[in-house]
């Protein structure tokens, strides 16, 4: 049995795909889709490229999932369709566009997380040869942030001079890591996250338990809160949170030298999830990322100066642009903990 591309939408992109529709007449030769990581733009976006080397589309625009086309892209071997993503992306099993998919195999060196400027040039000899069915080419590139320097140079010179009949499609995460001369060369497309409720809905549907926490911890993005949920992370997570709800300098110890295997990234960005809600209960008494967590933070933040934190948030930011690559996983932690530790001295 077939599935059109109408069947591959999450159940919150209906009014976006309607959006996306208007531009059909006038299509523009790079089209930038961004919005909040986990919210399913890779899904939405494949849909689209799906239905755009589709040979007999449905009304809506859909893929009709049964032509050559349509079969060579569900085999992911079309001819006319070219993904550009970093090596990290190419070794996982399964997409969850959180990250954008999750790890089945480790390879002997680590693999890249940027695109690099060969994955550029390698699109010349594609971009440069008659489509198989004398209609679009198309190239998707996720996520556009993941772009070093040299590669997004190579691909503004493609932008500015777009061969004929080429149509890119970029997804971001973060539009203000992007060159503003890409951002200027791409028709931006808002994607919609779904409504607290509707991706509530979907998540049990999933037959997620805890769904609202799990939801809560993803700050409302759905896709990240399912791959949380069936993943490995959850002890780690709940290992840190024991501790950042009682800090102390002994404690920071014996939890880096626990944690020392998680990927630091993913400590970091718990521990700005902490924070922010720290921040957020001592100006507006709301708790946004872990509810459940309420009283011990409700405890903390009255012992903890506004300006101090707003500092430690900063602070993070900082650690984030390194925790991929620290020279020591259990120092970077440690480090990490202490100074979380000492705003409450």
């Amino acid at each position: 049995m077939s599935v059109t591309s109408s069947e591959a939408l999450l159940p919150w992109q209906g009014e976006s795909w309607r959006q996306l529709q208007q531009l059909r007449e006038r299509l523009p030769h790079a089209l930038l889709f961004y919005g909040a990581a986990g919210t399913g733009k890779t899904q939405f976006v494949e849909a689209f490229a799906k239905s755009l080397l589709c040979e007999s589309p449905t009304p809506e625009a859909h893929a009709c999932g049964v032509c050559a086309s349509c079969n060579w892209f569900s085999q992911s071997n079309h001819p006319d369709y070219r993904r550009v993503r970093p090596e990290v992306l190419e070794e996982e099993g399964g997409e969850d566009e959180a990250g954008e998919e999750k790890k089945t195999a480790k390879a002997s060196k680590a693999p890249s997380k940027d695109i690099k400027i060969d994955q550029i040039r390698a699109l010349a000899d594609f971009m440069n040869v008659s489509t198989h069915r004398s209609g679009l080419r198309v190239v998707m590139l996720y996520p556009a942030e993941a772009l070093n320097t040299a590669a997004a140079n190579a691909l503004l010179k493609t932008l500015e001079e777009p061969p004929p009949g080429t149509m890119f499609l970029l997804l971001s995460n973060r539009l203000d890591r992007l060159l503003p001369t890409i951002l200027s060369r791409c028709r931006k497309f808002a994607m919609t996250a779904p409504g607290h409720d509707e991706a509530l809905v979907w998540l049990r549907q999933q037959g997620v338990k805890d769904a609202d926490a799990w939801l809560a911890e993803q700050g409302g993005a759905p896709l990240a809160a399912l791959e949380a949920a069936q993943g490995e992370g959850r002890e780690a997570l709940d290992e840190l949170l024991r501790h950042l709800a009682q800090p102390g300098v002994d404690g920071a110890l014996r939890a880096a030298d626990k944690l020392q295997k998680t990927p630091a990234a993913d400590l970091v960005g718990w521990v700005q999830r902490w924070l922010y809600d720290l921040l957020s209960l001592r100006s507006a008494g709301v708790v946004r990322y872990y509810p459940r967590y309420g009283k011990e933070l409700g405890r903390l933040a009255e012992r903890v100066d506004a300006l101090a934190l707003s500092r430690a948030l900063r602070g993070m930011g900082e650690r984030r642009a390194i925790a991929d690559h620290p020279l020591s996983a259990k120092l970077f932690i440690e480090e990490m903990l202490i100074d979380y530790a000492r705003l409450f001295d």
